[in-house]
């Protein structure tokens, strides 16, 4: 074997994987993520269509009922924003990981030099992006029944919408935390039961005051009921006291689900 065969040997085995760096690893995760959203259709296109079949749903069953106590609101515009929080609670990049688990291919980027923090945060920036994709329809089914921003205009729509995809963002620690602990697929579709206690337990469908007491004293302390009531004040003009609280509410939910989530992270890559 001559010397040139040889030293092209030798420098084949010392060549070694390169990070990219953070921003790199980040990029290549999260593209990678809004690429494959096309092939899960099947849980987006539900994911559209049913906040927008009860929005309708519950206007026309409640409306009537609910005009005179929506907090001055139209009732089209009570709702709206549980519409939006239906559609973004949940959905999250969760089942791919459980298929990148299962297949093995998140073992495998685990032998590589990828920053382990991107892994996750990669997913969450895709998962955002889809949250806004979500928003839209709901927003046009809005004005469609006749919801307006007069009071905030595009500036308060903006905010709207960010609102709703950042409780989104939030939440989605939970099914990260389930997948990366369990790897099981049915374990992550359940995480939405979670959400159940969130909705029903709020201000969702009428405002506080037609309450009983005791359900009433339960909603000051859901988070998602200060979400929604800085959503709602988008409306009617700009409350700088509940988008603050819509704000915390929002980054206390994040902080629980999404220490969960890199926590249960770093025991993955341990075991890995």
């Amino acid at each position: 074997m001559s010397d040139a065969t040889l030293s092209g040997l030798a420098a084949a085995e010392t060549v070694r994987a390169r990070p990219s760096g953070f921003f790199g690893d980040l990029a290549s995760v999260s593209s990678r993520a809004l690429r494959l959203l096309p092939r899960d259709l099947e849980s987006i296109i539900p994911a559209m269509l049913v906040p927008l079949f009860f929005l309708l749903v519950t206007i026309g069953a409640i409306q009537n009922l609910a005009g005179g106590f929506a907090s001055g609101l139209d009732y089209k515009a009570f709702q709206l924003p549980v519409a939006i929080m239906t559609a973004v609670t949940g959905m999250s990049r969760a089942n791919s990981l459980v298929i990148d688990i299962s297949g093995g291919y998140f073992d495998r980027l685990l032998m590589t030099p990828v920053n382990r923090y991107a892994l996750l945060l990669g997913l969450l920036l895709a998962d955002m992006t889809l949250f806004i994709v979500l928003a839209v329809p709901v927003i046009a089914l809005g004005f469609a029944i006749g919801v307006s921003f007069g009071a905030t205009g595009f500036l308060g729509l903006l905010v709207f919408v960010l609102l709703g995809a950042l409780w989104g963002l939030a939440y989605t620690g939970f099914p990260y935390a389930i997948a990366l602990r369990t790897g099981n697929p049915g374990a992550v579709n359940s995480s939405f039961l979670l959400f159940f206690p969130f909705m029903f337990l709020t201000t969702a469908w009428v405002s506080r005051d037609v309450m009983t007491d005791w359900m009433a004293a339960i909603t000051w302390f859901n988070p998602m009921t200060y979400a929604l009531e800085g959503m709602r004040s988008l409306f009617v003009g700009w409350d700088g006291w509940a988008l603050g609280r819509a704000l915390l509410a929002i980054s206390a939910v994040g902080l629980l689900a999404q220490t969960l989530a890199f926590r249960s992270l770093s025991g993955r890559v341990r075991r890995g």
